[in-house]
């Protein structure tokens, strides 16, 4: 099938990559079903497209490639509706953003994912973990052409 975006133009899906958020995303709550594309510039970086709003599409990265010790802390029941036959068996992602200082990433909304099921949910993570982490201005490594 294919899938209008403002980002990507028109793209080809097949209905077995659709992911569904049964309650949206904070914000986005109408918005349940999502489509997850990789970058292809950006190896860490992956697009969640939704599939109902061609003008939605949010970046999302592993938290543990920039946060190694990253881990998500959320009552077993808000992840019932995943039905992971274990827990191990989760993805997790979160959403990138960015404000005056560079990129951010959303630590306490993360998104988990039961890619086997094709389903996913947004949880609020326990404990105090931010919704702007900074992870600073990027600038690309310069090389000395002379």
């Amino acid at each position: 099938m294919q899938i209008q975006t403002t980002r990507f133009g028109p793209i080809e899906i097949e209905t077995e990559d659709i992911l569904f958020f049964a309650e949206g995303l904070l914000g986005l709550e109408n918005c349940q079903q999502w489509v997850l594309l990789a970058d292809a510039q950006n190896t860490a970086l992956a697009w969640l497209q939704s599939t109902e709003r061609a003008d939605i599409a949010l970046a999302v990265v592993s938290p543990r490639r920039f946060i190694p010790d990253y881990q998500l802390r959320v009552a077993r029941r808000e992840l019932a509706p995943l039905r992971l036959p274990q827990l191990g068996d989760a993805q997790v992602l979160v959403v990138v953003g960015k404000n005056g200082h560079g990129v951010t990433l959303n630590l306490k909304g993360p998104l988990v994912l039961h890619l086997g099921a094709r389903l996913g949910r947004q949880v609020i993570a326990n404990g105090e973990l931010p919704v702007q982490y900074e992870l600073g201005v990027f600038q690309a490594p310069l090389k000395k052409s002379a």
